[in-house]
Formats: C-alpha cells, sequence, structure tokens
C-alpha cells in the first residue's frame, strides 16, 4: 500500500521561508519520480516542482530561483524548500509519486498541507 505523508506547513510572513518534506512507504523510492503540486482556493491544482530518480529537476516559472526541490532516498523522503515566499503561494500542497518517465500522473498523493503566506 503506497502512502505519502508531508509534513512542514504552516503560517509564514512574505519574504520567509518554509520547508516541506513528503516521506513515502509500499514504493521502491530510489526509482521512483516524485513531485509537489499546489491547490489554492477556487483554483485549479497545478504542478510547482518535480524531480526524477536520477535527480533531474523541473519547476513551474512562477518558483524557479525561489523553491528546491531535493530527495534523500536513504530515508524515503522528498524535500520542498520554499524560499521569498510571498501571498500567492499560499495553497495545499500535496506529494505526488508519478509514472515514471513519462512523467503520468498516478494515484498516489498525500492528504496535502497548508501553507500560508501572510503578515
Amino acid at each position: 500500500q503506497v502512502q505519502l505523508v508531508e509534513s512542514g506547513g504552516g503560517l509564514v510572513q512574505p519574504g520567509g521561508s518554509l520547508s516541506l518534506s513528503c516521506v513515502a512507504s509500499g514504493i521502491t523510492f530510489r526509482f521512483a519520480y516524485m513531485g509537489w503540486y499546489r491547490q489554492a482556493p477556487g483554483k485549479q491544482r497545478e504542478l510547482v516542482a518535480r524531480i526524477s530518480s536520477g535527480g533531474s529537476t523541473y519547476y513551474t516559472d512562477s518558483v524557479k530561483g525561489r523553491f528546491t526541490i531535493s530527495r534523500d532516498n536513504a530515508k524515503n523522503t522528498v524535500h520542498l524548500v520554499m524560499n521569498s515566499l510571498k501571498p500567492e503561494d499560499t495553497a495545499v500542497y500535496y506529494c505526488t509519486q508519478f509514472a515514471g518517465t513519462s512523467w503520468a500522473p498516478t494515484d498516489y498523493w498525500g492528504q496535502g498541507t497548508q501553507v500560508t503566506v501572510s503578515s
């Protein structure tokens, strides 16, 4: 049974930083293609960043230079470090596993963690 458990969300002032973590179980993590999505109220869920099993990364334009995705295969964990946060980064952030090199979506999602950027 695949489980993805996120942690690290919270309330932060504009310009601040947060670090999210997602611990995976039930998968061979070192081969897994992982990513983070977010969904703001009234908006569609959008891809934020993703990382291949080999460590190649992709970021949506709005977070380039501010967010960093990384993985720790020894701990079955994918991280998202978010710097210079803006109010528009406010959303529920979800961890997900992709279906390998095709980057096709799967049914494997975490429960989400709330990130609120506000003064």
